[in-house]
């Protein structure tokens, strides 16, 4: 079952005026958000949206059978030469565990080298329920190369792992 769905994946870049709903359905299936970071999330969808390419923020969506699964948002970091953020890489609680956010994660790395990127750089909680984040994170290749305990709020911290590209 797994092969046959990983073999379906498809990736759009364009931000389509229904990602907006799709993208807050997605990360509330996966409990991993406060609240007060999913509009965060919906703004720069809606930025994507509204300035299309000249937008500072660049997305992926992942799309099985025609649904619209995970997507990844992804910008470069003003002032630097060929640093990225990757500000958001979630898939919907239905199809976690499926390899899809792992094959989405290699693309967009695969997009960012493209631009221009040699290092990109992913920011998740110290918290115990993010210990499948910061796995994902280091199985991908990353490195842990920060943490400020107490960041998000008292007892929860912020782990920085980087990303670096052969140039």
């Amino acid at each position: 079952m797994i092969e046959k769905t990983l073999k379906q994946i498809t990736f759009r870049s364009m931000v389509r005026p229904d990602d907006i709903e799709i993208a807050r359905n997605i990360l509330i299936s996966s409990g991993f958000f406060y609240e007060i970071e999913i509009p965060v999330a919906l703004e720069l969808v809606q930025d994507g949206l509204e300035n299309g390419t000249h937008s500072d923020y660049h997305f992926l969506f992942a799309e099985v059978e025609g649904r619209t699964v995970s997507y990844s948002c992804f910008g470069h970091i003003a002032g630097t030469e060929g640093s990225f953020d990757l500000y958001w890489i979630v898939t919907h609680n239905d199809f976690r565990g499926q390899g899809i956010g792992k094959i989405l994660l290699e693309e967009t790395h695969r997009v960012i080298r493209e631009m221009g990127g040699r290092i990109l750089i992913a920011e998740t909680s110290t918290l115990e329920k993010y210990a499948p984040t910061r796995h994902f994170y280091l199985s991908s290749g990353y490195l842990k190369e920060a943490q400020i305990d107490d960041f998000y709020k008292i007892g929860d911290g912020k782990v920085s792992f980087v990303k670096r590209f052969l140039v």
